[in-house]
């Protein structure tokens, strides 16, 4: 992620909780720093893991969402399990192709974008851009790194809508629906 930035580690332990592991850290100067990830086993997880919603028809859509990543792999993605979902998405690999869009169409109804893009433009001064051009606009972010780190660099403010990578289908349909119901 960067030498000396600390946030190799930050992800690493937002990952081992998000996945009901621990860490183990051992540093002893001029020697290093022994890291030690553990994970639950499979046979755990199985049993810890709860049973899928009956249909998941309540967590389908027909809004308009507006993808920024520019990650194309993890955007087409996206793309893809929301359309599977019944809304209808446009797609943006950067914030001025995104700023664009927000223009020209006026029925997008969500910004779902990552907090970290290169070419200039931020997630997050992409959303401040999006609500001077529509203030009703919901936002909805995504990040490989914790919400903890983000916020501690000032990427993002707390208590903003963010659904943390690597995210499933259902993680996705259940955040963008709570987001549109009742996010601002």
């Amino acid at each position: 992620v960067g030498r000396g930035s600390g946030l190799g580690l930050s992800m690493i332990y937002g990952f081992a909780k998000q996945s009901g592991g621990h860490l183990k850290i051992y540093s002893e100067l001029g020697h290093g720093t022994t890291v030690r990830l553990y994970l639950p086993s499979a046979k755990a997880l199985q049993t810890a893991v709860p049973a899928p919603a009956a249909s998941g028809e309540s967590q389908r859509g027909s809004e308009t969402i507006l993808v920024v990543e520019d990650d194309a792999d993890v955007r087409q993605l996206a793309v893809t399990q929301l359309k599977s979902l019944g809304y209808r998405v446009l797609e943006a690999s950067d914030g001025t192709s995104a700023l664009a869009l927000l223009r020209d169409d006026e029925s997008i109804d969500l910004l779902f974008t990552d907090v970290v893009m290169p070419g200039g433009m931020t997630g997050r001064q992409l959303a401040e851009e999006s609500h001077r051009l529509r203030p009703e606009m919901k936002v909805l972010f995504t990040s490989g790194y914790t919400q903890n780190s983000i916020v501690h660099q000032g990427k993002l403010d707390h208590g903003v809508h963010l659904l943390s990578k690597p995210y499933r289908r259902d993680g996705l349909a259940r955040k963008i629906r709570d987001v549109l119901d009742n996010g601002s």
